[in-house]
């Protein structure tokens, strides 16, 4: 933690910084807190976010907690001096590979970023750590900062998130950090935010999505919901899913801008990661973790007569 000290204090008063993120709960909560240790230090500190926001939890939280998130444009890269980048790495984004930056925080597996770096450029990946929040928590911790109840919240929330309330990842760390937190956070605006998971416009596509379900091996489930605007109304559907009884594992489909995108989640007996690699890598891209993960591949990549959520299903029923 003295590494990250020393980095903060060399920062400048003419430094223009630019945090920039993949929104959601965790990445928006550690750019939150960056923001605290910079603000005062430097002449600007802007929030902002390579993807669209569209989840109503995520527009929640950024509506309740304050947090002055805007998108992300390649022609902004001239107003800011430096760049920091939380809860991803340079690789993980096309668009993120076109800036050095000055300061990298995640908790994803390590991967070799060293290119994108500025040569006195902060880094920290920690092994075993749940959330990017719990990072952002223990620098607080360290260096003694009292987070306002909207950051408090905002933490607390994205350790939550990010480990599926300590069901699907966590360890020590999260825990201690999540209780630490909670003496300080909102309960009531967290309640709210939680409560935030469907648009009432989405409620059509659950209808289409329970007419379509179908039995899959191994106790599991297939819903397709054909063509949707984005992968979140997917993501959403398939953890509704994970709350029937008796269901292991749930894979929802569907078709975004011609390009099929099948989210995986399951109990843990069965591997999503593995199964979703298996089954649809070698015509897109598939992998996670073993209770959730995606795949993505071509429209074209399917053969004209059979339909998209035939094709899904019948490569879902093949055996390993």
């Amino acid at each position: 933690m003295r590494q990250f000290k020393d980095w903060l204090q060399t920062q400048g008063r003419d430094n223009r910084f630019c945090l920039l993120v993949f929104a959601d709960p965790d990445a928006l909560a550690s750019a939150m807190a960056l923001r605290r240790f910079l603000r005062g230090r430097v002449e600007l500190v802007d929030i902002r976010h390579i993807n669209d926001v569209t989840r109503p939890d995520n527009l929640a939280m950024m509506r309740y907690l304050r947090i002055p998130a805007k998108k992300w444009e390649e022609s902004m890269a001239g107003d800011y001096t430096h760049f920091a980048l939380l809860d991803s790495q340079p690789v993980h984004h096309q668009a993120l590979k076109a800036l050095k930056y000055s300061l990298v925080i995640d908790h994803h597996p390590a991967e070799d970023f060293s290119e994108y770096l500025e040569p006195d450029a902060f880094c920290t990946l920690p092994k075993n750590i749940g959330a990017t929040s719990t990072i952002m928590t223990k620098l607080m911790k360290s260096m003694k900062v009292r987070p306002g109840p909207l950051l408090a919240t905002a933490l607390l929330y994205g350790i939550r998130t990010d480990t599926a309330a300590f069901e699907r990842s966590g360890g020590q760390e999260d825990l201690i950090a999540y209780h630490w937190l909670f003496k300080f956070a909102n309960a009531g605006l967290l309640r709210r935010i939680c409560r935030s998971e469907y648009l009432r416009a989405w409620l059509p596509l659950f209808s289409r999505a329970f007419r379509s379900l179908k039995d899959c091996r191994a106790n599991g489930a297939h819903a397709s919901l054909n063509d949707v605007s984005n992968a979140d109304l997917l993501v959403c559907i398939a953890d509704f899913f994970t709350r029937v009884h008796g269901l292991r594992w749930i894979a929802v489909s569907g078709v975004v801008e011609k390009k099929v995108i099948v989210i995986f989640r399951g109990d843990g007996t069965i591997d999503m990661g593995l199964m979703a690699s298996e089954r649809f890598g070698s015509l897109g891209q598939g992998g996670g973790h073993r209770t959730l993960a995606r795949a993505e591949f071509p429209l074209s990549a399917i053969p004209q007569n059979i339909r998209p959520s035939d094709f899904v299903h019948q490569r879902l029923q093949k055996k390993p």
